[in-house]
C-alpha cells in the first residue's frame, strides 16, 4: 500500500465507509440465520455456556443446521467442552474465516481458536469488543443456519448489549440455579431484556438437586423451586430444571457428549425435554 492509500485509508469518511459495508455484511448475514438464541445469566458459575453447548448439539442432533458463536471474549469456554481442536483458517473463495466443524451440520467460532495460546488473556475494553463480535458475523463464512447459538459472558454488559444492538430479533434463554443470590441477579437479566425489548423464550434452572449416589434421595444443594418461582413471577416459560450430574461435570471437563445417548440419565431426560421445548417454541 502506498503511503497516499494508507493515508486516505485513515480518513474519518473512509472509516465511516468500512463501518457501514461491515454493517451491510452483517445484515446480509443475518438473513440467512432463521433463529437467534442468546444465553445469558445474571452471574457466572450457573452453567450457561454448558447450556449454550449442550443445546447447539442438542438441535444439531434433530437434523437442524446450528452455528454456535462463543461471545464470552474473556473466557471462552466452548472448545473445551466441546472437545474441539484447530484454529480458524481462512477460505480462498470468500476471503472469510471458516468456523470449526464439530457436527456436518453444526459450527463453531470462539475467539479461543483465533489465539496461539490457549491461556492467553484477553485484555481489551468495550469499543475492541464490540468490534470483534461484529467481525464474528460480517467475516466469518456461517452456513445458512436454522440456529445460531450465542454464548455470553454473565451479567449485562458489552456483549449482550452489542448482541441485542446488532442482532436486533435475538431471543433469550436466561439460566440460573434456585439458590437467591443467582436469582437476584437473574431478575436484573429479565429487566435487561425488557429494555433492550429482546423475547425471552424462558428460563433454565440448572443444579437443581443432587441424586444421592447411596440412598437414592435426592439433596437440594442450591434450595428448590427458584427457577419456577421466578418464572412464574415474571410470567415467563420455565423451560426445565436440570440436576446436578458429577458424570456430566466429568464429560464436560474430557470434550466429550457421549451422556447424550445415555438414554436412562435424569439428566439426559430433562435436557432432552428443554431441547424439544425450544425446538417447538421457535417453529
Amino acid at each position: 500500500m502506498s503511503q497516499a492509500e494508507e493515508t486516505q485509508g485513515n480518513r474519518p469518511e473512509s472509516r465511516e465507509a468500512m463501518m457501514q459495508a461491515q454493517d451491510e455484511e452483517i445484515k446480509k448475514r443475518l438473513k440467512g440465520f432463521k433463529n437467534k438464541i442468546l444465553v445469558l445469566s445474571g452471574k457466572g458459575g450457573v452453567g450457561k455456556s454448558t447450556i449454550a453447548a449442550y443445546l447447539s448439539v442438542g438441535l444439531a442432533k434433530k437434523g437442524l443446521q446450528v452455528g454456535l458463536m462463543d461471545v464470552d471474549l474473556h473466557g471462552p469456554s466452548i472448545p473445551r467442552l466441546l472437545g474441539l481442536k484447530g484454529s480458524i483458517q481462512s477460505s480462498a473463495e470468500s476471503k472469510k474465516g471458516i468456523p470449526l466443524k464439530y457436527l456436518p451440520n453444526m459450527e463453531v467460532m470462539s475467539i479461543e481458536s483465533l489465539l496461539g495460546d490457549k491461556d492467553t488473556a484477553t485484555i481489551w475494553r468495550g469499543p475492541l469488543k464490540i468490534g470483534v463480535i461484529k467481525q464474528f458475523i460480517s467475516d466469518i463464512d456461517w452456513s445458512n443456519l436454522d440456529y445460531l447459538v450465542i454464548d455470553c459472558p454473565p451479567g449485562t454488559g458489552d456483549e449482550p448489549l452489542t448482541i441485542a444492538q446488532v442482532i436486533p430479533d435475538t431471543k433469550a434463554i436466561i439460566v440460573t440455579t434456585p439458590q437467591e443470590i443467582s436469582l437476584a441477579d437473574v431478575r436484573k437479566s429479565i429487566n435487561f431484556c425488557h429494555q433492550v425489548k429482546m423475547k425471552i423464550l424462558g428460563l433454565v434452572e440448572n443444579m437443581s438437586g443432587l441424586k444421592c449416589p447411596y440412598c437414592g434421595k435426592t439433596i437440594d444443594l442450591f434450595k428448590t423451586d427458584g427457577g419456577m418461582i421466578t418464572a412464574k413471577k415474571a410470567g415467563l416459560t420455565l423451560l426445565g430444571s436440570l440436576p446436578l450430574e458429577p458424570d456430566i461435570v466429568l464429560e464436560g471437563d474430557n470434550g466429550s457428549v457421549a451422556w447424550m445417548d445415555k438414554k436412562d440419565m435424569p439428566y439426559t431426560k430433562s435436557f432432552s425435554e428443554i431441547v424439544d421445548r425450544v425446538a417447538d417454541l421457535t417453529k
